[in-house]
């Protein structure tokens, strides 16, 4: 079971963080080329269909990072109409508790987030998603639609440009957002989208939203995607899976409150060592109020400052893709974890600047 905020921060990120796949037993993927100690070889060759065009079927993670949170992050200030700016700020403040995503259809986040599962013919590619939503992608030479009528996930075409398929959409209704942090949009709004398999276990895919109404300049996000082997699309429905956490202990406006005796012991400065690094390597936890704050510092122009959200004594929902973990050692906090997004992927720890346990 999930909170609606867990669900809506890491659904698509990740490293992020997107729900779990499937539950199955023990499944096998058939047909897919293996190493020697029987795991699915990613670095195979693509596969083709039988025109010699890629063949993207299979189930894939995709991985936008931040991207997920604010889409818009690489756009100016000034590119963004300011009604656009104050819903992404007022949403966030908000912890994303009305996000649209665990009561409609995700929109165009899905189109850069979750485990799809694709499934293609000659003149037709289908991906399915675990809300149960899906869209069709039509390879018969078609156009899209003059005058669409608005829908959750639009309509959608795609050609083939050598061996990556470009798809064009268009005629997403702007009840949904663009991102978790709540960026809206207009049915004006186009996406093009970039698939190119170079291996059996990786996508490059490139997503560019266009909405001119709202934005000066496109929004290109980075999505690549990684095969899925060995297990199955199970759905799962947010409103139907949302967790109420009132049992964790002291609750203030529907979330668990630690004191902020307990708050105060977490403030300081943690870093990161490789291979993490590439990332961020300084997370800074300060205290405003009864509120603990994390900011990042990427390798990049950006600053991100989130609030952490509580769910136990020492473990918060971070924004991150991963839950965030404060460990206690002697009764000083010497590091914290943020903890794997699903199983077999590794925790990643962060150590307290000036702890006397280094």
């Amino acid at each position: 079971m999930k909170s609606v905020f867990y669900f809506v921060i890491t659904m698509l990120f990740a490293a992020a963080s997107t729900p779990a796949a499937a539950q199955w037993i023990n499944p096998q993927t058939m047909g897919i080329p293996r190493t020697v100690d029987g795991k699915a070889d990613l670095s195979a060759a693509a596969p083709r269909m039988p025109d010699g065009k890629p063949d993207l079927s299979g189930m894939w993670q995709t991985n936008p990072g931040g991207y997920v949170i604010n889409m818009a992050q690489d756009l100016d200030p000034a590119d963004i109409q300011p009604r656009a700016t104050a819903q992404y700020q007022h949403h966030l403040a908000e912890y994303a508790k009305d996000d649209p995503a665990c009561f409609l259809p995700s929109g165009p986040r899905y189109y850069i987030t979750g485990i799809p599962k694709i499934i293609q013919t000659a003149a037709l590619i289908v991906i399915l998603n675990d809300d149960l939503t899906y869209r069709q992608i039509f390879l018969d030479g078609r156009s899209l639609p003059k005058d669409p009528s608005p829908s959750f996930m639009g309509y959608s075409v795609g050609r083939w440009e050598g061996d990556t398929l470009v798809v064009e959409s268009i005629g997403l209704n702007d009840r949904t957002l663009l991102d978790t942090g709540g960026h809206p949009h207009t049915e004006d709004l186009s996406i093009t989208e970039r698939f190119y398999r170079r291996d059996f276990g990786h996508i490059d895919h490139t997503v560019t939203f266009s909405d001119p109404t709202l934005y000066a300049r496109p929004m290109i996000v980075p999505a690549p995607m990684q095969y899925v082997a060995d297990d199955e699309l199970i759905e799962y429905i947010c409103r139907e899976n949302e967790r109420d956490y009132q049992h964790i202990g002291n609750v203030t406006n529907g979330r668990y409150q630690p004191t902020p005796a307990i708050l105060a012991q977490y403030v300081g400065v943690y870093t990161i060592g490789p291979p993490a690094a590439r990332s961020y390597r300084q997370l800074h936890i300060t205290l405003s109020g009864n509120e603990l704050w994390i900011d990042r510092t990427p390798f990049s122009w950006e600053k991100t400052t989130n609030p952490l959200i509580p769910v136990a004594e020492n473990t918060f929902e971070a924004n991150l893709g991963r839950r965030l973990k404060f460990i206690v050692e002697n009764s000083e906090v010497t590091h914290l974890i943020l903890e794997a997004p699903e199983p077999g992927a590794p925790d990643i720890p962060a150590v307290r600047e000036n702890s006397s346990q280094k």
